[in-house]
């Protein structure tokens, strides 16, 4: 089946590789601020017939999450492995570890008494399935918790779904609730919000911790565990991993979490049937996929752009990291048609799971210590979608001078809303730029617009292909490609002086640089 699945993606490649997404209504020349022609056929390229759309479309919805492990991650790279080679772009899976596997099939989760309801959930990563439908009753985990030792309680688990956290007070948007509620009523919720998770934190340190409490619950003969993760906006919860592998473990939305919590609260005996199709698999092996146009007078320099593959899989990673996925695989095309011969080589990194903590670019740079002081610099995108707004010096005390430079050939129409910001704070230390700036190479984060991304897309089951603004990607895609030239053609390195960061409240003294970690190979 899966090779089936692969032929079937590769072909939709095919197709999305030789269609374009826009017809040019108009000649934009004149409004372009530089005389580069290569720059001049890069905006054709990208911005008159851009291939986001088909290009997203195969990824998002075709292969779907590409959590760690997964099979749709394989696909998702043989995927781009065909793509690159139907292009003439050289490319390569290079190897660095392995990961848990997991496959995800369907989930059902239904209230059946005393009313009958379908829910909204979500199977944690690496939750075993049910192997069938389970009937059980549900049990509110804290509010037993508080009635004495767990001698006392735990026998009440046994044969039960278990709710594992406490429920929100309301599932209303923080904002709207400011913008329309009393201040009083904003005031009480919040303070009521607070005294819940406090006196729950404080239960919980009173079992021994948060392991201690888990070790509970794996004895208890539970049927499972149920969480929710609110995101604090309508619809939304993060999806994370189980803790367990042992007892299958969801995700229950906001609204129908509050639901069971209540009515088991108030003794009204919920009872909820869970079918979980799931599958723990051996170790799978990890890659990442690197594509290049090597350099024709400096092969051995480097420019690279990047953005990790991996995502998380209550939804379809649409915009963490789909569209950083989509705008560097993008970028590539459009390099390879304007751009086919650079002065340094481009690499492309579509890396392997960002998501469980860098590992794919981190593998990268220790596999490949031997050229990290050639690397000119490295373009990373990972925050969803939105016209890039923001370009940090990353604590690099003259980046300002060649990003300056390259920026200044950028048309007016993508360049004149973007802030530039040197030397930077090495603010957002979070994503695979990191990996290469924590050795010193030039490494840049390309930034869009944040906060409703965090709230809404990033980590969550709504981050799916309509949340896509194709405007801005196509325009970022063209943004990457027009800065890899510039970097390609610069006549001198990037200097690496290191800028004094700015101060740490905590301590008092400026903040320290990045410190690199250890690439995790491997998920035992």
């Amino acid at each position: 089946m899966l090779r089936s699945k692969l032929e079937d993606i590769l072909m939709l490649a095919a197709v999305a590789a030789t269609v374009s997404a826009a017809v040019p209504t108009a000649s934009t020349a004149q409004t372009h601020r530089t005389d580069d022609p290569v720059i001049h056929r890069m905006w054709e390229v990208g911005m008159e017939n851009s291939q986001t759309e088909e290009l997203a479309q195969v990824l998002m919805d075709s292969i779907g999450p590409r959590l760690a492990g997964s099979t749709e991650l394989a696909a998702s790279q043989d995927w781009l492995v065909g793509l690159y080679q139907s292009w003439g772009v050289t490319v390569r899976k290079e190897e660095y570890g392995t990961w848990q596997g997991w496959r995800q099939g369907y989930l059902h989760v239904d209230l059946i008494s005393p009313r009958v309801q379908t829910l909204e959930a979500e199977l944690l990563a690496w939750s075993p399935g049910t192997g069938g439908p389970i009937d059980g009753d549900v049990v509110a985990l804290a509010e037993l918790a508080g009635s004495g030792s767990p001698d006392s309680w735990l026998p009440q688990l046994r044969g039960k779904w278990v709710l594992e956290t406490i429920p929100e007070q309301t599932c209303r948007a923080p904002y709207e609730m400011e913008q329309n509620a009393r201040p009083e009523t904003v005031q009480r919720i919040q303070e009521q919000r607070t005294e819940a998770f406090a006196a729950c934190r404080a239960a919980t340190r009173a079992l021994g911790g948060t392991g201690r409490l888990r070790e509970i619950l794996s004895e208890s003969g539970a049927l499972g565990i149920i969480t929710s993760n609110w995101s604090r906006g309508w619809g939304t919860n993060k999806v994370f991993s189980a803790w367990t592998r042992e007892m299958p473990s969801f995700d229950l939305s906001c609204e129908d979490y509050g639901l069971l919590y209540r009515m088991a609260q108030r003794g009204q005996s919920p009872r909820i049937r869970v079918d979980a199709d799931a599958e723990i698999l051996d170790d799978m092996r990890q890659y990442n996929v690197i594509a290049e146009l090597t350099g024709t007078e400096l092969p051995d320099e480097y420019v690279i752009l990047s953005a990790h593959l991996d995502s998380w899989h209550a939804a379809t990673g649409a915009t963490d990291n789909g569209t950083g996925t989509i705008m560097m695989l993008e970028a590539m095309r459009i390099l390879k048609e304007t751009y086919p011969n650079p002065k340094r080589t481009i690499l492309v990194g579509h890396w392997g799971p960002e998501e469980v903590g860098l590992t794919g670019s981190r593998s990268f740079t220790e596999d490949h210590a031997d050229i990290l002081e050639n690397i000119q610099v490295v373009f990373n995108q990972d925050n969803g979608t939105w016209a890039v707004e923001r370009i940090e010096g990353q604590g690099l005390l003259y980046s300002g001078q060649h990003i300056g430079r390259w920026i200044a050939a950028v048309p007016s129409e993508i360049s004149d809303h973007i802030t530039l910001e040197f030397p930077g704070a090495q603010n957002n230390r979070g994503s695979d730029h990191v990996a290469f700036l924590c050795h010193g190479v030039p490494a840049f984060r390309l930034q869009s617009p944040y906060d409703e991304y965090r709230q809404y897309t990033w980590h969550t089951n709504r981050d799916t292909y309509d949340k896509i603004v194709f405007d801005d990607l196509k325009e970022n895609a063209t943004l990457a490609a027009m800065l890899a030239y510039g970097a390609s053609e610069d006549p001198n390195q990037v200097p690496r002086d290191r800028a004094i960061l700015p101060i740490d409240p905590r301590t008092g003294q400026p903040r320290q640089w990045l410190q690199c970690g250890t690439a995790r190979r491997s998920s035992r």
